[in-house]
């Protein structure tokens, strides 16, 4: 809380570690488990940029190897002005804070996110996550992702009030995700669905139309949240970090966006909400226009029974901010298009985040009384099903 407003913080990140998740492995895939270590990448930089102490904890590689998903950093970057890609080692991105975060909140230590949580000024993290994946057996990804959810619900479990996330989606398993979905219809933890098709599946697909209804069914909203990986336009980036990471995430929510309400998912389902995380969202009332004049100028869509426009801001989508967006974005948007789309989110633990400053760095915007508000809390707990905390 700050001066007297309580904060949901709703773009934060737990990646739990190999050694996390490879205890909650259940049946023949915990029997797996030496096939599995065989396949460890030790973490020695953290995900704020910290340099990650001996012994290492380790992520799991189930696909091929790396950097087969169009990642920035696994194809080797190249330095806008030069002709070929670096032969130096990859830099991480720079912290972006004053401190870094304790080394094991993105992971295991609850209590000492908690104090963290304290400290900047926030009274729940929705916490954005993922499951080690890749490997060529659905089943053994929805393994990874069983056990993700198993450490979520402990996790979660332990400050029920404060900690909430998400529910990982299998877009090449669509049945076994509904019932992982059903799985954990009764728990309070899961607030949204995590979608993040595999490239060439875009977000309207009719294969993931169950997905979408059992979102409904348990009051899910529905999150795209930007990755480094597979984004689009990867191969007009010429191997540019600085591109990759400039263009990919905006670009991604806006094709989401555009792909999930002109297939008609928002009528056929009057009460599903989308959320866009980490993608910006100065582009908003542009791209609202745009899609708008598209739909009559080029069709190809849905037969839909709203406009693009209506879709947006007619109260069942939401988009996180990013904190160098700043005031005048944030007043442009609530201006145009209204005060009840924007929610705070810090990136908490990434290195983009202000830690322990970003609360406070969003008290200095000046903004007024409600917009304040709904920007810390209304907005986010509509979104995600919270209006009772």
């Amino acid at each position: 809380m700050r001066n007297g407003q309580a904060v949901i913080d709703a773009d934060t990140h737990l990646q739990p570690a190999a050694e996390t998740i490879l205890p909650l492995l259940e049946g023949e895939y915990r029997e797996r488990r030496a096939e599995f270590e065989k396949r460890l990448v030790p973490i020695k930089t953290g995900r704020a940029g910290q340099v990650m102490p001996e012994p290492y904890r380790h992520r799991v590689r189930l696909g091929s190897g790396g950097g087969e998903g169009g990642g920035w950093a696994g194809n080797g970057p190249r330095v806008l002005g030069e002709t070929g890609r670096s032969t130096k080692d990859w830099n991480f991105q720079k912290f972006m804070g004053s401190r870094f975060p304790t080394i094991g909140t993105e992971d295991y230590d609850m209590d000492g996110r908690i104090r963290e949580m304290d400290e900047e000024g926030t009274d729940v993290h929705v916490m954005v996550t993922g499951a080690f994946s890749g490997h060529e057996d659905q089943d053994v990804n929805m393994a990874f992702i069983r056990a993700l959810h198993r450490h979520l619900d402990d996790s979660c479990g332990r400050y029920p009030s404060r900690l909430k996330s998400m529910l990982q989606v299998n877009c090449l398993a669509v049945d076994k995700t509904v019932e992982e979905m059903k799985y954990w219809k009764n728990a309070s933890w899961p607030v949204a669905i995590h979608v993040n098709p595999p490239p060439g599946m875009p977000l309207d697909h009719p294969d993931l139309e169950p997905i979408w209804r059992q979102a409904v069914e348990q009051d899910l909203c529905v999150v795209h949240h930007s990755t480094a990986t597979g984004y689009p336009g990867e191969h007009d980036l010429w191997d540019n970090p600085f591109l990759g990471r400039l263009s990919s995430h905006p670009w991604g929510a806006m094709r989401a966006v555009a792909s999930f309400m002109g297939a008609g998912i928002m009528d056929r389902y009057p009460t599903i909400r989308m959320a866009v995380l980490e993608s910006g969202f100065g582009w908003l009332p542009f791209w609202g226009k745009r899609m708008e004049d598209q739909v009559h100028y080029m069709g190809y869509t849905a037969d839909l029974k709203e406009s693009m426009w209506d879709y947006l801001t007619g109260g069942r989508f939401f988009a996180g901010i990013v904190l160098h967006e700043g005031p005048e974005l944030v007043k442009m948007v609530n201006q145009i298009m209204g005060d009840h789309i924007l929610m705070f989110g810090s990136d908490y633990p990434h290195a983009e985040s202000r830690f322990p400053d970003s609360v406070d760095l969003v008290e200095g915007w000046g903004l007024g009384a409600e917009e304040r508000k709904n920007l810390y809390w209304n907005n986010a707990a509509r979104c995600f099903g919270l209006e009772g905390l």
